[in-house]
């Protein structure tokens, strides 16, 4: 079992401790479901205000549900279909403070009211998304966007060489 000493000050200070606590948990783990999995659980435990933090993963021209916390979720998205497929076909972040109001948005728990979903890209190959819902309205900020960029950075080419 891990136990980190995760700031509960500043969102600088949170996403520093997140990174840190990210690098330990994969820096010497080579499966990519194993790395998605406690890059979940991670988030979920630390960052507040979410109803669902995951991966969804490309394969072929789609995007598959992977390792993820919170409830059941859609297992396939077409790639620009919603937010996390806008976020893979266009390789940028997308931060959505009203999902509502995102043209085609996928509601697979209709508690979500905001969504930041970043592309996992490594060696110029998109591998995945990953995804981050909230109950709250505007939940997610310039600062999530780049905290939460920085962790998928690391992330990428810990889960990039292998099957994910």
């Amino acid at each position: 079992m891990y136990a980190f000493d995760i700031a509960a000050g500043s969102k600088a200070e949170l996403y520093h401790d997140l990174y840190a606590a990210l690098d330990a948990l994969t820096a010497n783990e080579s499966d990519a479901v194993a790395n998605m999995a406690n890059a979940a659980a991670l988030v979920w435990q630390y960052l507040p205000d979410l109803n669902w933090a995951g991966f969804y993963r490309v394969l072929a021209d789609e995007l598959v549900l992977g390792p993820f916390q919170g409830k059941a979720a859609c297992i396939r998205i077409a790639l620009g279909k919603g937010v996390c497929g806008t976020a893979a076909a266009t390789r940028t972040t997308q931060w959505v403070d009203d999902v509502h109001a995102f043209p085609g948005h996928i509601a697979c728990d209709v508690a979500s009211a905001s969504e930041l979903v970043v592309p996992i890209v490594a060696d110029g190959r998109l591998i995945g998304v990953l995804d981050l819902d909230s109950p709250a309205p505007g939940r997610f900020d310039a600062e999530d966007a780049a905290g939460c960029e920085r962790l998928m950075a690391l992330l990428a080419p810990r889960i990039a060489g292998a099957s994910v």
